[in-house]
């Protein structure tokens, strides 16, 4: 999985994998998903909500036939008269979808743009393809940090004492992630071996904590 859309649509899916939601609180839910790890543009949800109506991804209700398909009694249903508001539910294509890209552990799954979202959704991911996104996530910070310390050991002569201080902050904040991963590694190594099969582990750090 990889880009913007890719990440959107994953979110979208994911979201509306656990239950349908009018567009106002998806927008709310994906505020609260993406906005921990990057920028979230409402401009981009409702052409990516087109674009998943249009290959039949998800599909509109009005919430009138959403609470009617839920058994909901009449007294909760809207009024008559009263505008209905879409309500978005995922398709059996749709979660078909999101199967396959919660099954990716390629490099776009580890990388800064990626990697948030693919954990935010770990709930539903597979064990084996949690392992690989984690081991994929370290490798790519161990090579920043080689990075890291080289350019800090080149120029350190060169650099004003707050220069280097941001450079040894980027350092610091990095080695902070690995040892994160290192411990969750541990864990869903742990969990293949000794618990229940797909299951994350039970999660106490956060990076940065």
């Amino acid at each position: 999985m990889g880009g913007r859309p890719a990440v959107l649509e994953l979110a979208v899916l994911g979201l509306l994998h656990d239950a349908p939601m009018h567009g106002y609180e998806l927008r709310k839910r994906l505020n609260t998903v993406l906005g921990t790890f990057r920028a979230f543009s409402y401009g981009s949800l409702y052409p990516c909500l087109k674009d998943l109506l249009r290959r039949g991804l998800i599909a509109e209700d009005t919430d009138a036939a959403a609470a009617a398909g839920q058994g909901e009694p009449r007294a909760a249903r809207p009024l008559a008269g009263r505008r209905s508001k879409i309500v978005y539910r995922i398709t059996a294509a749709g979660k078909e979808r999101l199967q396959e890209l919660l099954a990716e552990a390629g490099p776009a799954a580890w990388e800064d743009d990626g990697f948030g979202i693919r954990f935010a959704f770990f709930g539903q991911t597979r064990a084996d393809v949690r392992l690989r996104i984690l081991e994929g996530r370290r490798s790519r910070l161990e090579e920043r940090l080689e990075h890291f310390r080289a350019a800090l050991t080149r120029t350190r002569e060169r650099l004003d004492g707050y220069t280097l201080e941001l450079h040894r902050h980027g350092l610091e904040s990095v080695e902070r992630e690995v040892r994160w991963l290192n411990e969750l590694i541990g864990k869903e190594r742990a969990q293949a071996d000794d618990g229940p099969e797909g299951q994350p582990p039970e999660i106490r750090s956060e990076p940065g904590g």
